[in-house]
């Protein structure tokens, strides 16, 4: 019996491999590396469907290698690596996992802010290089303190409710700006609606949780930095494009602002001699918000199940095109 052939281009979980396995011929890309764009327009030219990663670039050169794609399944929330429309105008189905990471990373996200506004990272590199000659100094090691301040957050998305929850088990104000308001989040919570300059400039912690788009491209930059706080600290647990690098590397060389907590970077991985990396005052972590065990099993079978759907002539569970169904008669 004829099996449609699928493209995995990252070990996965190996439950999830089983579920692709009893639907499709399966091949996974063998290397811890991702394949170059030359490999990846290679394994997917015969593929019925692939199993995708944020850093794998599809586009309309690679769509048009690849004529027997249906599905498209990728393995995160944001779809910035994919192109959509193209996507859509080819008859793919894009599939994607959102839900299922927002809490372990908001979870990532505060952990950032605690360890920006305490300098844990920095104290623990001190420690480590043998620079503890005093017991004690109460001057020694001052950092921002969290409870009782105010967190801005920029995306009341999935991510950006579960980062302000959590804000609230520490006592802070909530004020935050979204495409579109929240006024049951607000009534619930206690969250304080306001516009983009107006959070920007009275957070004492600026989260941000928004897709990367063309709008949202660069939205913190040296403009909105000069306007914090210089006691502020910027978290970024959305996509590294969505600050201007260089500007936070100023902003953080002059004192516009305090910190900075980064899980995402432009690019990644970011060259290892970029100046913002030898700064004590940023903490940089290689995206790893969503990778706890149970987050990343949950988005791997879901990413299966989203693909075996597809290519079954099935819904998905979670579709970024669900326009294409009365087209494909689904």
């Amino acid at each position: 019996m004829f099996k449609p052939r699928v493209y995995v281009t990252r070990q996965i979980f190996s439950d999830a491999l089983d579920i692709i396995e009893q639907a499709a011929e399966l091949e996974v890309w063998p290397d811890d590396a991702p394949p170059t764009p030359e490999q990846l327009r290679e394994a997917l030219a015969d593929a019925d469907g692939a199993i995708i990663n944020v850093m794998d670039r599809i586009d309309a050169p690679l769509l048009e290698a690849a004529p027997k794609l249906k599905v498209l399944s990728q393995v995160a929330v944001g779809l910035d690596n994919v192109d959509i429309p193209e996507a859509t105008r080819r008859g793919i189905l894009v599939g994607y996992t959102p839900g299922v990471l927002a809490k372990a990373t908001a979870d990532l996200g505060f952990a950032l802010l605690l360890a920006t506004a305490r300098r844990v990272v920095e104290s623990d590199k001190w420690v480590r290089n043998g620079n503890w000659e005093i017991a004690h100094h109460p001057m020694f090691w001052l950092g921002s303190e969290v409870n009782g301040s105010t967190l801005g957050i920029m995306g009341m998305g999935g991510i950006g409710l579960e980062m302000a929850k959590r804000a609230l088990g520490f006592d802070m104000k909530v004020i935050y700006h979204s495409r579109t308001r929240k006024p049951e989040l607000e009534a619930e919570y206690g969250f304080k609606y306001a516009t983009p300059n107006k959070v920007i400039a009275n957070s004492d912690f600026l989260s941000l949780h928004v897709p990367l788009t063309p709008e949202t491209h660069h939205l913190i930059g040296e403009k909105q930095l000069k306007k914090m706080k210089p006691t502020a600290i910027l978290i970024n647990v959305s996509r590294g494009a969505v600050v201007d690098t260089d500007a936070v590397y100023k902003a953080l060389t002059k004192g516009w602002i305090a910190g900075a907590g980064l899980d995402v970077f432009d690019p990644e991985p970011p060259p290892v001699d970029h100046p913002i990396l030898k700064l004590d005052n940023v903490v940089v972590l290689p995206h790893i918000g969503s990778a706890s065990n149970r987050s990343r099993r949950e988005m791997h079978l879901l990413a299966a199940r989203n693909l075996v759907a597809a290519l079954k002539g099935e819904r998905l569970e979670q579709c970024a095109n669900p326009e294409l169904y009365e087209t494909l008669g689904i």
